[in-house]
């Protein structure tokens, strides 16, 4: 077999692992991940541990289980814009910028970083963008607080302790005990402001959508800060919160 069919080969089992981690929705071993695609278990080791690696996989070192990652994810959502296939939840957000008369935005946790999932402008002249399939600071926005707020316990103390806290924005926190207390705080009260955090004249609100337990997504209006207050945005937590309720239902996430 020559170099380019080995390669071809590799990809092919590749492949064929990660069709069959689809078919397991709470995780599978690696053992029967080998089983069903017909590989040896060394080989579905090796491959699987490159899966991980580019992101494709995931692999939980407590159940020793493997899952499928957010690149699949990503991959889906670039797929599902560009055919159309978000109507549902796009409604629901497209609903939510006109109610607000700005960005309407969802993302989730990827890694140390946010991935964003749909992004509706407002429909003012001045709007606030976040292009689906694109990573964003967890640190310096409202979604990312929140994202790491309501996230598993060992998740969110391991971000809070290790994500970086670059300075992005004029009010960013780059102090490692003042972002825990952040963090602490948008937990007890249920959603997260950032004012000029990520950038200069753009603030933000965001909220949790809940999944059967933790924090899954989280879904943000943001707007200039000449046009929205602190006090404005806060004023739209119900609004939001009751969107967050409407897409944890459409997404059959609660």
């Amino acid at each position: 077999m020559d170099v380019a069919s080995k390669r071809t080969d590799v990809v092919g089992k590749a492949l064929s692992l990660l069709s069959q981690l689809g078919e397991f929705p709470d995780g599978a071993a690696a053992s029967e991940l080998a089983r069903q695609v017909g590989l040896p278990l060394s080989t579905a080791h090796r491959l699987l541990g490159m899966l991980v690696r580019e992101g494709y996989a995931r692999f939980d070192p407590g159940t020793r289980r493997y899952t499928l990652g957010l690149r699949v994810f990503q991959l889906a959502q670039s797929v599902a814009h560009a055919n159309g296939f978000t109507a549902v939840v796009r409604k629901e957000l497209e609903q939510l910028a006109l109610t607000t008369r700005e960005a309407a935005l969802l993302a989730v946790l990827d890694g140390e970083e946010l991935l964003y999932v749909y992004s509706i402008e407002g429909p003012q002249q001045v709007r606030v963008v976040g292009d689906p399939g694109r990573h964003g600071p967890l640190h310096c926005t409202s979604l990312g607080k929140v994202l790491i707020a309501f996230a598993p316990d060992h998740v969110r103390e391991h971000l809070t302790r290790t994500v970086p806290l670059h300075e992005c924005g004029p009010n960013t926190i780059t102090d490692r005990e003042q972002f825990i207390n952040e963090v602490a705080r948008v937990r007890s009260r249920g959603y997260a402001l950032a004012d000029q955090e990520h950038e200069a004249g753009i603030r933000a609100v965001s909220v949790p959508v809940f999944g059967t337990r933790d924090g899954v997504a989280a879904l943000s209006t943001a707007a200039p800060a000449y046009r929205m207050s602190v006090a404005e945005l806060e004023a739209l937590v119900p609004t939001l919160n009751e969107v967050a309720r409407a897409l944890a239902a459409l997404m059959s996430l609660g």
